[in-house]
């Protein structure tokens, strides 16, 4: 017997008719002789509605109040889930994520979780009941609801998995896979069979939407059996582990797109020892992650700096600046939000030079211009027009896996 996290995405749970399909899917595994423990997130847009009601009624609510809110969503995806699952006669119990012992720290909106006591869970495992948990929330030390932000059922589910030394953890979303683009754009798009749990990491992070980044952090610290597949087609998924086969020969197992992309450059900056350190010190106590970053060859006593932001933090970034511009010393900023960042990630990429450069020749032949570029052992990032972007993603797949 195995025992097996699921998890559910939204689009998975979005009506009845589709909360019939996962229970189908959970009992069948059930039936098979294994111990489930399912994961569902809130259904469809039942999220952004939430918000809606919420800015209807006070649009500067607090963080604790907007999390009181948010998690009412995963509670009525596994109470009717369980309803279901009743309903054919299998053993079952729906648990919050307080229930289910996810324990927080005290970051409102964005929580990361700290542990998680099983002790729930395993007695329910030992009645032979199918535990269903909501995706996305925990407990602080105040006893207070948090969640964990976007793509928090992912985390939920792995960290799950990982406490309870499950033997699989299977993310079930409206795609069959990790594919090497996003098959809803691009028509050549070739599922993977399996893929590094780095290659997944970079992916995620650079706007491939099957998995959140921090789900496959988790997975990879604590080596995490993953597995994405359809939870609308009976076939086999991508796996996602550590060494793959014939991974040496795989140079780029993907192109990914993030629009999700603000920029800023100070213009004229003083050209002197610890400015650099000043600036992103000041965007680094407000919590701004700054990501592709380029610096100018100085010219006089002056030179150039600019480096990208998620667009939500762009106006907080600019006002920080601005705020600190005599001290830091620049002339003035530029602010940029209409750009999108394009990737390739490959594990081969290290030992084959050739990979970048045939990435530039597609943008080139598309005759689109590149304003910044990013490497690393495994990615190549590039920063370009946000209209340019689909176009630019399908000539580099077309040059790297043909139509």
């Amino acid at each position: 017997m195995a025992l097996i996290v699921q998890k559910f995405g939204g689009t998975s749970v979005a009506n009845a008719e589709r909360i019939q399909n996962v229970a189908r899917i959970i009992t069948d595994t059930y039936r098979a002789g294994n111990s489930v423990v399912a994961v569902l997130s809130a259904q469809g847009d039942t999220t952004d509605d939430l918000i809606a009601k919420a800015m209807e009624i006070n649009p500067r609510a607090s963080k604790r109040e907007m999390d009181m809110l948010l998690s009412t969503g995963e509670q009525i995806s596994c109470a009717l889930c369980a309803m279901a699952i009743e309903a054919m006669g299998f053993p079952v119990v729906s648990l919050t994520g307080w229930q289910a012992g996810m324990k927080t720290n005290k970051a409102y909106g964005s929580a990361r979780i700290k542990s998680i006591d099983t002790e729930r869970i395993v007695s329910e495992l030992g009645r032979n009941a199918i535990v269903l948990v909501t995706g996305f929330q925990g407990l602080n030390k105040y006893e207070d609801i948090t969640t964990l932000g976007r793509g928090g059922s992912d985390t939920s589910a792995v960290a799950l998995a990982a406490a309870l030394k499950a033997d699989l953890c299977q993310i079930y979303t409206d795609v069959e896979g990790v594919y090497t683009a996003d098959p809803r754009r691009v028509s050549g798009a070739r599922k993977l069979d399996e893929i590094t749990y780095d290659e997944m990491l970079e992916l995620a992070s650079l706007g491939a939407q099957v998995l959140h980044n921090r789900s496959v952090e988790m997975a990879k610290k604590y080596q995490v059996k993953l597995e994405v597949l359809s939870s609308f087609a009976k076939k086999p998924g991508t796996k996602v582990k550590e060494v793959v086969k014939k991974m040496e020969k795989t140079y780029v197992v993907g192109v990914a797109k993030d629009k999700d992309i603000g920029r800023l450059a100070l213009v004229e900056l003083e050209d002197r020892p610890g400015i650099a350190y000043k600036v992103f010190s000041l965007l680094s106590k407000e919590n701004i992650n700054v990501d592709i970053i380029l610096q100018s060859i100085g010219r006089g006593d002056t030179k150039d700096i600019s480096f990208t932001v998620k667009r939500g933090d762009l106006e907080a970034a600019r006002q920080i600046l601005e705020e600190h511009q005599e001290s830091i010393g620049f002339d003035h900023i530029d602010v940029s939000s209409n750009l999108a960042k394009v990737s390739i990630v490959g594990a081969g990429m290290i030992d084959n030079p050739g990979v970048a450069s045939q990435m530039f020749e597609a943008i080139y032949g598309a005759r689109i211009n590149i304003q910044m570029i990013s490497t690393s052992e495994i990615k190549v990032s590039v920063l370009l027009d946000e209209e340019d972007a689909d176009k630019a993603v399908a000539a580099i797949h077309k040059s790297f896996f043909g139509e």
